[in-house]
């Protein structure tokens, strides 16, 4: 359980690193990251740990462009099927072996099959690659695919030693080794995670620090006090409410993006037998849920009217948010309507399981007190974020209260979620109609074309709303003011090159 005095804090933190004052730089986490493999990983923060131990073939600017990494160019064939990289030259794996086109391969294959991959859907349609050179690999797709430059540019691209992987197989988590600017050191589950600076990466100029210490502290408040009592650098997710409270703190810094992704409450569909009830049964009992709730409401008694309402994966300033179907009022008359038809005139009773932070838990005791008007039961299973994750994963839950970071295509937002097998798709929803109309974005570059499918995806999803889109959050980090050089993306990741801390 997290140290809530901050003394207790530092102490721990000064006897575990050994290292003077801002060697180590010191980043809270909401919460406490799963697996550190990334074919098998999906927390959001341990998105944000990567971002410090593994470097991609791609990345990402601040306005979304696609950037070269570890690959420093690319060329498509004609037809849109082929696929060829050149790679950076003079990098190096933690463990020493070399980064090279037979590297990028190994690791291609892992994520197709490796037997508990989570990125097989994202690198489904490279059919085969080819090692040109040393510095030179062509992916030959199965059909064109607009979506696989921004899958590099994620955990799809980050690169892994193919020594340690063919060692460690399915454990490789337990002692990751990349080729990104910091390389692991020890892991204490729920308490801390440690990289140390990697002496040979080709950026070492860049990186300021000794090393970099993740704190998991899933109470907003303990961890923005422990920011304020210099026991932590920086933090990621600054609660809305202590927005107005860290702006005025002159100790403190403030930055702000705009999020690429959504929070929602993903229903159980087919995911074995807790699938059996009214909820993961009937699309008219999850649509009286839906509109049961108030959005706008629960932005303004959460967030404090921060974040925006959504129902779609996309916020509705995106270009894909399909605007045939708005953000809906509250209709309580309606939701009744619903499920009567359903079959459940007096009511009905699910359980949602929800993080056990206490922002995610106020968002489901708001949800919860609006349900009810509606004769809707909640009763809510808090759970350690991993532990919820594990269990959404094998099925043993009837709704869950989650969300996902985003990605930059549209793409990463919907296809791994809705279609039949994807890897994402904890519900097992399946429907032919959605597999094709998110199959065929994935084929065109044209940015008319591929709306047109996902608005007809949105449409299907409306009508079956597997998952319950809720709101759209906003990136909020609070620093030390002795903090200087980060730039907030909106991907939400803190990368530290250029990042350093005065004394």
């Amino acid at each position: 359980m997290r140290i809530t005095k901050t003394v207790g804090l530092a102490a721990l933190l000064a006897l575990t690193t050994g290292l003077a004052h801002a060697q180590d730089l010191r980043i809270g986490l909401q919460e406490d990251p799963d697996v550190l493999d990334p074919d098998q990983s999906r927390t959001f923060v341990g998105r944000i740990v990567y971002a410090s131990l593994c470097d991609k073939l791609v990345d990402i600017t601040p306005d979304l462009e696609i950037i070269p990494m570890l690959a420093t160019g690319w060329e498509w064939s004609a037809d849109g099927t082929e696929l060829t990289m050149s790679l950076r030259e003079g990098v190096t794996f933690h463990d020493g072996e070399p980064f090279n086109a037979a590297a990028v391969a190994a690791n291609i294959d892992r994520s197709k099959n490796l037997d508990v991959s989570r990125r097989k859907s994202e690198v489904k349609s490279i059919e085969s690659w080819e090692v040109v050179d040393d510095y030179t690999i062509r992916f030959k797709l199965s059909s064109p695919d607009a979506t696989l430059l921004a899958q590099f540019a994620d955990r799809s691209g980050m690169m892994l030693s193919p020594k340690a992987t063919a060692a460690a197989g399915a454990d490789f988590g337990l002692n990751p080794v990349c080729a990104g600017p910091f390389k692991f050191k020890e892991r204490v589950q729920q308490d801390r995670i440690v990289l140390e600076k990697f002496a040979d990466y080709y950026r070492a100029d860049e990186i300021n620090f000794d090393s970099v210490t993740f704190l998991p502290i899933p109470d907003t408040t303990v961890r923005l006090a422990n920011l304020r009592a210099g026991d932590l650098h920086m933090l990621e997710r600054l609660a809305a409410t202590d927005l107005s409270s860290a702006e005025a703190d002159a100790g403190l810094q403030v930055e702000k993006a705009t999020s690429l992704g959504y929070q929602g409450i993903t229903i159980n569909i087919a995911n074995g037998a807790r699938a059996e009830n009214p909820l993961g049964q009937s699309a008219a009992v999850r649509k009286a849920l839906s509109l049961s709730i108030d959005r706008n409401a629960l932005n303004q008694v959460v967030f404090e009217g921060a974040f925006a309402p959504g129902n779609q994966p996309y916020s509705p300033t995106s270009p894909w948010y399909n605007k045939s179907f708005p953000v809906p009022e509250r209709d309580i008359d309606a939701a009744k309507a619903l499920l009567a038809e359903a079959g459940h005139g007096d009511g009905v009773t699910i359980e949602v399981q929800v993080a056990n932070n206490p922002v995610q838990t106020q968002v489901m005791q708001v949800i919860q007190a609006m349900a009810a008007e509606a004769g809707i039961t909640i009763e809510l299973a808090a759970k350690e974020f991993a532990t919820l994750l594990a269990d959404q994963s094998a099925g043993e839950f009837t709704a869950s209260q989650i969300g996902w970071s985003g990605r930059v295509d549209p793409d990463g937002n919907i296809h791994q979620f809705m279609t039949t097998g994807g890897g994402i798709n904890d519900s097992k929803y399946s429907d032919a109609d959605m597999d094709k109309f998110l199959n065929e974005a994935r084929l065109s570059n044209d940015p008319a074309v591929r709306k047109q499918s996902y608005d007809a995806a949105i449409a299907k999803q409306q009508e079956d709303m597997p998952i319950i889109y809720l709101y759209h959050p906003v990136w909020i980090w609070a620093l030390d003011q002795k903090v200087a050089g980060f730039t907030p993306y909106p991907d939400g990741m803190i990368r530290l090159h250029g990042v350093s801390v005065s004394e």
